[in-house]
């Protein structure tokens, strides 16, 4: 079980987590009422969005990352979808630009001002059609630039010229490797498969009848990939896998017998597995490793609330002068609060960068366009240090007049064709027909083969 006695020579043996004051959290948040198994919230050093609860359609806030405090219950929202919001998620590569998906069958990709949302957002930059049920799920690309996953419940896979109707095609959760060039998921039939998401191709399936797998994410460096799920007796476990032989497991352990979904976090810097379980109120951690026993466990944190979801800050975002190495958002429905969740590893030299506990890490800037990807190029994430002194400057302009000029210049990335839109200011809704597991839109002028534009 977890709490043996795991005592090893780690750096990360007193990590602990350091929940935010009040002052500090975010207060008032209406956090929404839905039952689905999505974290709700999504942040970025900029800004983080939460789904909130909305009578007659579906809506989501967006606050600048400082705005802490008791939030005003008039805040204005993104309130564009006419049915209940499942799913945010913030552009990698851009913070000021963030996709949603709904009830109401569609996906839609939304600029938010540099200033934040200063009135009620209706109108998005684009709208994706074409499933015919809710979509439950969205994930971008780890390392192209403008493209986006999207599975609902019509049971629809498709990818380029390929679409298929399996009867596993009801996705609980996707992740992607390192490089974008192998897909991850389970499904309602509760089994791992990989897929190849350029052509659909099932690579490979899990066979084992030990584990009933809800939540898969790739281990990114270790060439692992981690299922949380269930056992036969309904004991929460965590199964370890070859990505390239799911015949049988590398390693599987049982948790405990709670009921609440378990959602995977890995930071690939630090090799730390975090689990928050939904409605718990506490977050185990882990080091991983290549070779066995592939994981020890360290310490967890505790907390009388439970969290409904959670968010997650890019690497990039963090405090490196106070040595924090993750930062969730735990969104608490019961107060509706949002609260910052710190993992600190404690030093001696603190207030000093930290070589050994912030490595290159993935920054945001995309490794190659669409296209590139399409034509079946594989690159990994392009690298950025987190040392002060050696940080890139804020690549956004500064003032809200630049700022709207290249959001402007930005938006003809999406056109149909070179003709389609010539002049800055022009109006200009697309609607893409996308399927499940479907990567939604391409940049550059360039429709993906297996899209549609009505």
């Amino acid at each position: 079980m977890s709490w043996r006695s795991s005592f090893r020579c780690s750096k990360f043996r007193h990590i602990f987590g350091k929940p935010a004051t009040k002052e500090h959290s975010y207060d008032g948040v209406p956090i929404t009422r839905s039952v689905h198994d999505n974290h709700y919230c999504s942040a970025n050093p900029c800004f983080i969005a939460v789904v909130t609860e909305c009578a007659g359609g579906g809506s989501f806030l967006v606050l600048p990352i400082h705005h802490t405090g008791r939030v005003d219950p008039q805040h204005p929202r993104v309130c564009g979808h006419s049915g209940r919001v499942l799913d945010v998620k913030w552009n990698p590569f851009d913070d000021y630009c963030i996709a949603s998906c709904s009830e109401d069958c569609t996906v839609k990709i939304w600029d938010i001002p540099i200033c934040g949302v200063q009135q009620n957002l209706t109108k998005a930059r684009k709208t994706l059609i074409g499933h015919s049920r809710r979509v439950g799920l969205i994930e971008w690309h780890p390392t192209a630039e403008n493209l986006l996953l999207s599975a609902a419940y019509d049971y629809k896979v498709s990818a380029n010229h390929i679409t298929l109707w399996p009867k596993w095609a009801l996705l609980l959760s996707v992740s992607f490797n390192s490089d974008g060039s192998r897909l991850a998921v389970t499904s309602k039939d509760r089994q791992v498969r990989v897929l190849d998401p350029r052509t659909g191709k099932i690579l490979q399936v899990s066979s084992s009848n030990s584990h009933k797998a809800n939540k898969v994410l790739y281990i990114v460096g270790l060439k692992l990939l981690l299922s949380t799920g269930s056992s036969p007796w309904n004991h929460r476990q965590i199964v370890l896998w070859d990505p390239d032989d799911l015949s049988e497991p590398l390693y599987e352990e049982d948790l405990d017998g709670s009921a609440g979904v378990l959602f995977p976090f890995y930071d690939p810097d630090t090799h730390m597995l975090y689990l928050a379980g939904k409605g718990d109120g506490n977050i185990r951690y882990y080091e991983l490793s290549a070779e066995k026993p592939y994981i020890s466990y360290l310490t967890e944190y505790r907390s009388l609330l439970p969290q409904k979801g959670l968010g997650v800050m890019p690497k990039r975002g963090l405090d490196v002068s106070a040595c924090e190495i993750f930062r969730f958002y735990r969104l608490i429905a019961i107060k509706d609060l949002v609260e910052p969740l710190s993992m600190i590893v404690p030093r001696k030299e603190s207030g000093i960068f930290q070589e050994d506990l912030y490595p290159m890490t993935a920054g945001n800037q995309a490794a190659m366009t669409a296209q590139e990807w399409l034509l079946g190029v594989n690159k990994g994430p392009v690298l950025m240090s987190l040392k002060p002194e050696t940080r890139v400057a804020n690549p956004y302009p500064e003032t809200p007049g630049e700022k709207g000029m290249v959001r402007q210049l930005s938006s003809l990335r999406f056109q149909r064709s070179p003709a389609a839109v010539t002049e800055i200011g022009q109006e200009f809704v697309e609607e893409v027909k996308c399927d499940l597991v479907i990567l939604s839109y391409i940049a550059m002028n360039t429709v993906c083969p297996g899209l549609q534009l009505q």
